[in-house]
């Protein structure tokens, strides 16, 4: 219990630090698994299976909402009730996360590899990428339980307040990755096969590894117990409310991930499909790290609300947004001045490069605004306000930016497709600066109601 009661009394910025650093070190970690898989892919394959990646993301995009869904829901929950004193009943979250992420990570298996061959077509497939597309797509969603699990209960190890172990975990699964990708696609010429067992493979040892935190050993405050393997509905339904913001989120983003690949392949071919999967992998470098930070601030954000601790809060979101800020901007830099390097380090083909390099200049422009919609939208989820954090974050990746995709490349062509990001992450930032001030007078009245009542308890003394 020792380790949740710090994160009300020690100092934010380093707490923030403890637990950020280790959860950037693992989101990087985590998005070596789709990086490496691109790099080696398109060194050892070549350009049009980089394209096929490309069109499988919305399935891993999916994955991944769901592993959120469940996990981070569970996550947030867990420390929200760690803040309260409750630990009997953050093992129950615990427990019915478990259940929950494997549950729905079999049923999505499924269903992708069900109606695979339609749904690769209508994501944009065309029969240069089709075959490849399948090769990769079916391994994946073959160890979506693992995908799944390893991801989702990572998010509670944070919340234990064992930030590092988080971050080993990850670390195991993608030097598997890393390794395996080399020696499958280079060694042994297994190609795009190659790469999504590598990606299985990791995966899988990342789950054993965050099992056995939670069930041997006396690292972690909870167990995962067999007696609370038994989904409660009302844990269910609030795991789901504070996952559900991420959840749609990543669902809206598989959505996007369609309509962009589909007006790509009218507007450029799959060349241009190629080089918008660079594009996402650049990308992600550079918000990976702002997501690590979201989620080092969770339970710290998550804690001290529970506890009133309203000045905490404050301290700790307004040095996440500063962080998050300072490495969008820095992945800025990089993108505007050096282009045409970040695109080579995934493909030598010309077609890809030229493509690529305008493209990453436009869509990464308005990347310094990014870190504060990011940081601020995780805000109101760590404190259980899920509904506020879906308007926030469907604001970017729906409301704002679906219309976009669908009005500027009937006017711009290719190049409408790159405008419509920076436009929608602009504008999104503006809506989420509106909610943010409410929020501060809002908790700022909570903190002035929570004195009087601690001078109220001290009169009647």
């Amino acid at each position: 219990m020792e380790k949740q009661k710090r994160l009300g009394t020690e100092n934010i910025g380093k707490l923030l630090m403890e637990f950020s650093f280790p959860a950037i070190i693992g989101m990087l970690i985590n998005i070596l698994y789709n990086i490496v898989d691109r790099i080696f892919i398109g060194k050892g394959v070549g350009a049009i299976a980089i394209s096929a990646v490309g069109l499988t993301l919305p399935f891993s995009t999916i994955i991944m909402a769901f592993g959120m869904l469940a996990g981070i829901g569970g996550a947030a929950l867990i420390s929200i009730r760690l803040g309260e004193g409750k630990h009997d009943e953050a093992e129950k979250i615990l427990g019915n996360t478990f259940i929950l992420l494997s549950i729905i990570s079999i049923l999505v298996t499924i269903v992708g590899i069900g109606f695979l061959d339609p749904l690769l077509k209508i994501f944009g497939a065309s029969e240069v990428t089709f075959g490849y597309a399948k090769d990769y797509i079916i391994i994946i969603l073959a160890g979506a339980v693992f995908n799944a699990v390893g991801f989702g209960l990572n998010a509670s190890i944070r919340s234990d307040g064992s930030p590092k172990t988080a971050m080993i975990t990850n670390l195991i699964g993608a030097i598997t990755n890393i390794i395996l990708d080399y020696v499958f696609i280079m060694k042994m010429d297994m190609g795009i096969k190659g790469a999504a067992i590598a990606t299985v493979i990791g995966q899988t040892l990342n789950t054993i590894w965050v099992l056995r935190y939670f069930m041997i050993g006396n690292r972690s405050s909870m167990k995962l117990k067999v007696k609370y393997m038994k989904l409660d509905i009302n844990i269910v339904k609030g795991i789901f409310a504070i996952g559900m913001s991420p959840f749609l989120i990543q669902l809206a983003s598989s959505v996007v991930n369609v309509l962009a690949n589909n007006t790509l392949k009218a507007n450029g071919g799959d060349y241009a499909i190629g080089a918008m999967s660079i594009l996402i992998s650049i990308t992600m470098i550079f918000l990976m790290p702002v997501f690590g930070i979201t989620q080092g601030a969770q339970p710290i954000l998550g804690y001290n609300y529970g506890a009133v601790k309203i000045d905490r809060v404050k301290k700790c979101l307004r040095l996440a947004i500063g962080s998050a800020s300072v490495l969008c901007i820095l992945g800025f830099i990089s993108v505007e001045f050096f282009p045409s390097f970040m695109i080579s380090i995934f493909s030598d083909d010309e077609n890809i490069l030229k493509i690529g390099t305008r493209g990453l200049q436009i869509f990464l422009c308005m990347i310094p605004v990014i870190g504060f919609q990011i940081v601020v939208s995780n805000f109101f989820q760590a404190i259980g306000k899920a509904k506020i954090s879906i308007v926030l974050s469907l604001s970017r990746q729906v409301l704002i930016l679906i219309p976009m995709l669908i009005i500027l490349p009937k006017l711009f062509g290719l190049k409408g497709v790159w405008i419509a990001y920076p436009i929608s992450d602009i504008s999104s930032s503006l809506i989420t600066l509106v909610f943010l001030i409410k929020e501060m007078k809002a908790m700022s009245e909570k903190e002035k109601n929570e004195e009087i009542i601690d001078i109220n308890k001290i009169i009647e003394i």
